[in-house]
């Protein structure tokens, strides 16, 4: 048998393998275990190595552009960021759709607090996953008449945690360089830490990695000119996040207060209209017109927006903190993220609050500097919060 051969039916292998344990978590799962293991051996089976692809003449030019450069990402990633040197972002799919998973997030009516589910091995999520459009927008639908608030989001990426190696995909080979580098960066580092049933820590510690591994890469192999456009970039969208953080803040306010429901459904309403007179306010003064999140803000807003792009970057600044502490070791921030990971839940969460009263301490006072401070985030694998639509067709 031909090692390519071998190889996808040891994929195939360990993919029904998979199945059959995740059956015998009982009838209401079935088919959501069902549909996760065919569409994981759908990109399993559809991947092929670069260098095959580099030898492919029906493929493109700019494809196989697009494969050096990722390649070369790949390699940077395990040299300068101490990431898995692995089989995982060496081979390349064309999944004939524009996402590879879409994530349902949800949250009660009168809450920004995202409900969870729970999954064998990998323990519980703040996000349920379907290979299908039409899956995710059935349970979406099925959540909105229990009254929820929900969201879903096509996704271009995601981590198996190392269980497969997973490839490079159509769905987001063509981002601009630095979104490349930081979406490969970012799945890479899940494989280097994952905690059970904390959402909030996995995407945070990769959402921190990736950020730093953009920085270093931009300096080591960026042009001026794209260092520059990344910089603003960064900039509008750290503005961003602090429009839909502060958002977020004002309506957990409102669900903490005493009035009736109704009231609070009242006042949601307009905390929602406020969020979209001060995006317009941004976008037509500050950044000149600026249009890259209108689609963002064409949609109907609601709770889940907000708490799922909020699960992602709660803890940034914990982990750029305990960075700074480390060095530029990237090895030794790995050993102390773990230290903290084996820690009980409420143990975990007070360093992590102290390491962010340590940032805020030493914080400048002037908000533009705070921001430009911020400016360097970026966005995570699951729910990838979202771009500027002329840079990411991801959002």
């Amino acid at each position: 048998m031909r090692p390519g051969k071998a190889r996808r039916h040891a994929a195939f292998a360990g993919a029904v393998a998979l199945l059959l344990v995740l059956t015998m978590a009982g009838c209401s799962s079935l088919g959501y275990y069902v549909q996760a293991a065919r569409g994981e051996w759908g990109v399993l089976s559809a991947a092929r190595p670069i260098d095959a692809c580099l030898d492919d003449p029906a493929l493109s030019e700019p494809l196989k552009q697009r494969l050096r450069l990722a390649r070369q990402i790949r390699e940077f990633a395990t040299r300068e960021l101490a990431e898995p040197d692995n089989r995982s972002y060496t081979r390349y799919a064309d999944l004939k759709r524009p996402a590879v998973v879409w994530n349902v997030f949800a949250t009660p009516e009168l809450s920004t607090q995202l409900k969870t589910w729970c999954y064998l091995f990998f323990g519980c999520a703040s996000y349920r996953g379907y290979f299908d459009r039409g899956d995710a927008d059935h349970l979406a639908a099925g959540l909105a008449t229990q009254g929820y608030d929900v969201s879903v989001s096509p996704v271009p990426a995601f981590s198996t945690l190392g269980w497969f190696s997973d490839p490079l995909l159509n769905t987001f080979i063509n981002l601009p360089e630095p979104e490349l580098a930081r979406l490969i960066f970012h799945e890479l580092a899940h494989q280097v830490l994952y905690v059970r049933d904390d959402t909030v820590f996995n995407e945070s510690f990769a959402t921190a990695v990736e950020r730093e591994g953009v920085r270093r890469w931009l300096l080591a192999q960026g042009s001026d000119p794209l260092r520059v456009e990344w910089q603003q970039i960064e900039q509008r969208r750290a503005q961003f996040l602090d429009l839909l953080m502060q958002t977020r803040a004002a309506l957990d306010e409102v669900y903490a207060g005493t009035w009736p429901d109704a009231e609070k459904r009242d006042r949601k309403r307009a905390v929602f209209v406020q969020l979209q007179a001060r995006y317009q306010a941004l976008r037509d003064g500050p950044w000149g017109g600026f249009k890259g999140y209108d689609r963002y803000f064409a949609q109907p807003l609601n709770n889940a927006h907000l708490a799922a792009i909020g699960a992602y970057f709660d803890r940034v600044p914990a982990f750029e903190a305990l960075m700074a502490r480390t060095g530029p070791d990237m090895a030794a921030f790995f050993r102390e993220a773990k230290r903290i990971a084996a820690l009980r839940k409420e143990a975990r969460d007070r360093e992590l609050d102290a390491l962010t009263k340590r940032v805020s301490s030493i914080a400048p006072v002037n908000a533009d500097a705070a921001v430009q401070k911020r400016a360097r985030w970026f966005t995570s694998p699951c729910c990838r919060p979202p771009a500027p639509s002329n840079s990411t067709d991801s959002g």
